[in-house]
């Protein structure tokens, strides 16, 4: 053999071994979703809503594999007092206090206080033996039956226990006189009046929103022996320093609260009287709610969102294992439960702990864009935020709104970060 070849030939095996091998080096790596032709594609979309009065004033923050890569905020957050909306704006998230509430609760799960199939009155005996409506007689006295079976925690963390309404007009009445969710109840009150409450369905037959997760809120307090607001502290909002999330906001930080304001049909804003806006956060109340009444920032609710997308943890706080965040991300609907109230509205999705799961892509350019496996929530005032584990991104978007996002923010946000969703052919 030529002497220039016998001295590279064990170069060329190690490169034939190497080669022969599966090998990451020459995996493809997804590109990045948020370039510098998409922050700039959001910059406009958010921008066109304070610009065209859409809204006061809006903000986001994304991450993407770890590392920031996007934030802005346009308009105001107190527009009559000439306060721009920024990063540091304290805001009402609403029902994505919720998500918040189940991940409590299932730090409980993970140390075996309960399983997710067990009935609910094995721990608050105030919903053993429920009843049903089942519709009125001649003298509008309400006809009941037995529920046909028990409410169960996998219940009340998919919305699927059949808690009354205000739909129909005889249990609306009930639901009024009960006040469960006046705050001035402790949660243990709370769950006592809506426990008086016949359901509107058989638990388990539908998807209906309500007050359901304020009951895993009461759980918390009875498994813990916490009272609800501290075990937050001491199980999420600490490990995760989160400090500016909280029900009360102390006086010296309510100048970086924002206004929230009411957006008329003729799209008119109107800020909502401070007196009303405000009543929850500003004084100290016996009820500390489970699926409403926090404030928080995009800081710290990100912090939040990223804990999650890391599988329950976020720098050295570990919250919960990889198992349960899965567990809580996965569709826990089975198609049985065919009426599912506005659910569908959010797109093709399920529902899993505390948050709604997409499980198909959207049919059509009209739905609101995701990625299948994503799993998100939003609140009252029109603020969003989802996790997408597949690119590892978390988007947290905050405006103060009502009523709930009709001018169409978070799809237009949600196509700024995607780009308009193209059916495959």
């Amino acid at each position: 053999m030529h002497k220039p070849i016998l001295a590279i030939l064990p170069v060329l095996l190690v490169a034939a071994a190497y080669t022969s091998l599966p090998s990451y080096r020459h995996k493809k790596i997804p590109a990045p979703i948020v370039t510098a032709a998409v922050k700039s594609r959001i910059d406009a979309t958010l921008k066109s809503f304070t610009d065209s009065g859409k809204t006061a004033g809006v903000s986001a923050l994304i991450f993407e594999k770890g590392k920031e890569v996007y934030y802005n905020a346009f308009g105001y957050a107190d527009r009559e007092g000439n306060r721009p909306m920024d990063r540091n704006t304290l805001v009402r998230i609403f029902s994505m206090t919720k998500p918040v509430t189940g991940v409590a609760l299932m730090t409980l799960y993970e140390k075996g206080a309960f399983q997710l199939d067990d009935p609910l009155a094995k721990y608050a005996p105030e919903f053993a033996d429920m009843k049903v409506y089942k519709g009125v007689d001649a003298n509008g006295q309400l006809i009941l039956q037995p529920a046909r079976r028990a409410i169960t925690i996998r219940d009340i963390t998919r919305h699927t226990a059949g808690f009354a309404g205000t739909e129909i007009p005889a249990l609306a009445a009930l639901v009024r006189q009960a006040d469960a969710m006046n705050p001035a109840n402790t949660l243990s009150e709370m769950a006592r009046k809506l426990a008086s409450v016949p359901l509107q369905f058989h638990p388990g037959d539908q998807w209906a929103y309500g007050p359901a997760v304020d009951v895993q809120a009461y759980l918390v307090e009875r498994l813990s022996g916490k009272p609800f607001d501290e075990y937050l502290q001491s199980t999420i909002f600490g490990p995760l320093a989160m400090t500016n999330t909280r029900y009360l906001i102390p006086e010296g930080d309510r100048s970086r609260f924002a206004a929230l304001y009411n957006r008329s049909n003729d799209g008119k804003l109107t800020r909502v009287p401070d007196e009303q806006a405000n009543a929850i956060n500003t004084k100290q109340w016996a009820l500390k709610p489970g699926g409403w009444g926090l404030t928080s920032t995009l800081d710290d609710y990100m912090k939040f969102a990223r804990m999650l997308v890391n599988k329950g943890h976020l720098g050295e706080a570990r919250i919960l294992k990889p198992a349960t965040v899965e567990l809580m991300s996965t569709n826990h609907l089975s198609d049985t439960i065919s009426q599912r109230m506005w659910l569908p509205s959010k797109g093709r999705v399920g529902f899993g702990i505390d948050f709604a799961v997409r499980t198909q892509p959207p049919a059509n350019k009209d739905e609101n864009n995701g990625v299948v496996g994503e799993f998100f929530w939003d609140g009252a005032a029109s603020t969003l935020f989802w996790v997408d584990p597949e690119n590892e991104l978390t988007a947290v978007l905050f405006t103060q709104l009502v009523p709930f996002d009709k001018v169409k923010l978070h799809k237009s946000f949600r196509d700024a970060i995607y780009g308009v969703y193209e059916p495959k052919r």
